[in-house]
């Protein structure tokens, strides 16, 4: 496996590579990489004669200092999950290579943007197509990974992708969960043993409710799950149900041909998402 830090050596290394007519994934990280982000680099693995990792700490996509400040930090670790893993080249820059000069542009990402995560983490998504944006100038890859705790996320993506005109396809990859059905998040650290405790209680909320939902309303449906995880001494920061595609809001089961339900939780301080599909 090949560690590099530079833009410039990572366009080399896959231009002579692509030269050599080979495929190229990529899996975009913020590090701090668990079984999740693995399961993405096995996957690209499979489906690739290249595996591309970029483990970068996206500033830009953090509207709280705080939360940017406390994001988990293991280089290290990381570099032996990926060797192990399978990965071809890791590109580790520093945030002066990635933005030697400030990154002023602007998406116009439409409605998928703008809800959930969209409102309540302003300039979030703005982040996101900012730093994809320039892993996909970089690599130029055939595909590229994201899995799907980040729901919203992806669609945000594939927006961007849409509008910037890049021709490659984006792979969404199933959630990994704990073995008591907890998303698997790099934020999972900073739980506290209570709060650890409490937080499976999302996932069986949404787990639960796909059957709820199929004798109930969508209201009933979203109160039924909001109810159970602030029973669990948990806060709801929202619970929506959409469509799938649009990320809009549905009132009505036959509103969409797929609907996923998107949470955010507060458990202690850490702020948790996890989502479930409906149809």
């Amino acid at each position: 496996m090949r560690t590099i830090n530079s833009v410039s050596e990572l366009k080399d290394t896959v231009k002579m590579l692509k030269s050599q007519g080979k495929s190229v994934g990529l899996v975009p990280t913020m590090g701090a990489l668990h079984e999740g982000h693995i399961s993405l680099v096995t996957r690209c693995r499979k489906e690739n004669d290249v595996v591309v990792v970029s483990v970068f700490v996206n500033p830009t996509q953090f509207n709280n200092k705080e939360d940017l400040r406390t994001y988990p930090r293991t280089e290290e670790a990381d570099k032996r999950l990926l060797e192990a893993a399978g990965c071809d080249v890791v590109f580790m820059p520093t945030v002066e290579e990635v933005y030697p000069e400030p990154d002023n542009r602007v998406f116009n990402l439409g409605p998928v943007a703008e809800v959930m995560e969209g409102a309540m983490r302003p300039g979030h998504f703005n982040g996101v197509a900012q730093i994809v944006s320039k892993l996909f100038m970089y690599v130029e890859p055939d595909r590229a990974y994201f899995g799907e705790k980040d729901f919203q996320q992806i669609a945000v993506i594939r927006e961007m992708v849409r509008q910037e005109g890049f021709r490659l396809e984006i792979v969404p990859c199933p959630i990994v969960r704990e073995a008591d059905g907890l998303a698997k998040s790099s934020r999972n650290v900073r739980l506290t043993p209570e709060n650890r405790a409490k937080a499976p209680a999302i996932a069986k909320a949404l787990m639960e409710s796909v059957e709820y939902a199929k004798t109930h309303t969508v209201a009933e449906t979203h109160d039924k799950v909001v109810e159970q995880i602030t029973a669990a001494g948990m806060e709801v920061e929202y619970y929506q149900i959409v469509d799938s595609l649009t990320m809009q809001a549905v009132e009505n089961w036959d509103d969409a041909p797929h609907i996923n339900g998107c949470v955010t939780v507060y458990c202690g301080d850490v702020r948790l998402i996890d989502n479930i599909a409906y149809k």
